[in-house]
């Protein structure tokens, strides 16, 4: 049953991916912000039927709305913007349940592109419990575009689960470069670390 719901899950994910197409991303200054970012992607929500059916991205929008307009967040919900390490937490709790959503950038060793993640993570009771819309994406953005586009994993395969009955989740650094990779199983969990090497990620 898990390798079934497994393979939904990456079927989602990847049609999710193909339905996307380029976004723009508008800024003031030098450079792109991760709020740019950020607002970038939900401002393109509407603007795609598949997109906009994610409960999850919307509630994530809803955030950046409040946030850009200076006014309180709903009940049970947090936006962290940390613009100077390039990384933003959403998080919405309702009893035992955690949504967290996470998105942060890299800048490319070329010097020409930044690669940008989005990652949806769901708790319940403390442990990992992967919804519908849980999963990391990733956007590659061109300097000289101004835009970015949806890319697949760089450099690893993306897996939700694993053959010995672990689901797996991914946490976007708030400092450093790498990704934390967490395999829950019903009595333990074991990380392992994704490492940014100037273009992608390996073990």
């Amino acid at each position: 049953m898990k390798r079934f719901v497994l393979a939904f899950l990456s079927v989602c994910c990847a049609l999710t991916l193909a339905a996307q197409e380029t976004i723009p991303v508008s800024y003031t200054g030098e450079k792109p912000s991760i709020s740019d970012f950020a607002w970038a992607f939900v401002s393109a929500i509407d603007d795609d039927e598949e997109v906009d059916v994610d409960e999850s991205a919307n509630a994530f929008k809803q955030a950046w709305i409040r946030y850009r307009q200076g006014a309180a967040q709903q009940d049970g919900v947090t936006l962290t913007v940390d613009q100077r390490n390039g990384f933003v937490l959403y998080e919405s709790v309702d009893e035992e349940h955690l949504l967290r959503i996470e998105m942060c950038y890299w800048n490319e060793s070329d010097q020409k592109h930044k690669m940008v993640a989005y990652c949806v993570s769901s708790f319940f009771d403390g442990k990992y419990s992967p919804g519908q819309y849980d999963g990391i994406r990733f956007f590659r953005y061109d300097n000289a575009a101004k835009a970015m586009e949806p890319c697949y994993e760089p450099g690893f395969d993306v897996e939700y689960g694993t053959d010995d009955g672990a689901w797996i989740s991914y946490a976007l650094p708030r400092s450093g470069k790498d990704i934390t990779v967490t395999s829950w199983y019903d009595d333990k969990t074991t990380q392992r670390i994704l490492k940014w090497n100037g273009h992608g990620f390996s073990f």
